[in-house]
């Protein structure tokens, strides 16, 4: 468990909802200031967020704790739209981001919301990334998010590349 001061309850609910965690790690070629600041500007944001066969038709972010955060995402086959925002939590640059992540719903509320942690860690001239995002409400929706958020940090990636 990460932490030795856990309480037995504590370790079990850690246990009880490990399978719906998600963890990913990526290693980008650039510096750790430069990956923190094109993850958290808007204006860089809008360029690469969202899997293949999306774009960004509406980005909104107020980069502080407490700040508001909220996004649309088109897809590109049917035109859909799909918006979700969140809450910052903890910002450190160039080290941590904490925000919560939720969907909108058709009815005007939000779906089962989320809470992503990303760290920043030099490593050798590049930064290893370690993107954690919990506790989802099943292992298929922590399937599903996986899939949208490699493509997502595919084309960060690219995008960083060509900076």
């Amino acid at each position: 468990m990460s932490n030795p001061a856990m309480n037995v309850s504590d370790i079990a609910a850690e246990m009880a909802t490990a399978d719906r965690v998600l963890v990913i790690e990526r290693l980008f070629d650039a510096p750790r200031a430069l990956v923190f600041k094109v993850w958290t500007d808007a204006a860089h944001a809008a360029r690469w967020y969202g899997p293949r066969g999306f774009v960004v038709t509406d980005m909104k972010a107020d980069l502080r704790p407490g700040g508001k955060w909220r996004t649309c995402i088109r897809r590109d086959d049917d035109g859909s739209e799909l918006w979700h925002g969140g809450e910052y939590r903890e910002i450190v640059a160039p080290e941590r981001l904490v925000f919560t992540f939720a969907w909108d719903q058709e009815v005007g509320s939000q779906a089962h919301e989320t809470l992503v942690t990303i760290t920043f860690a030099e490593h050798g001239g590049k930064t290893l990334m370690t993107f954690r995002q919990e506790v989802f409400d099943s292992v298929a929706a922590r399937d599903g998010h996986r899939g949208g958020w490699t493509g997502v940090m595919d084309k960060f990636a690219e995008y960083l590349a060509a900076l």
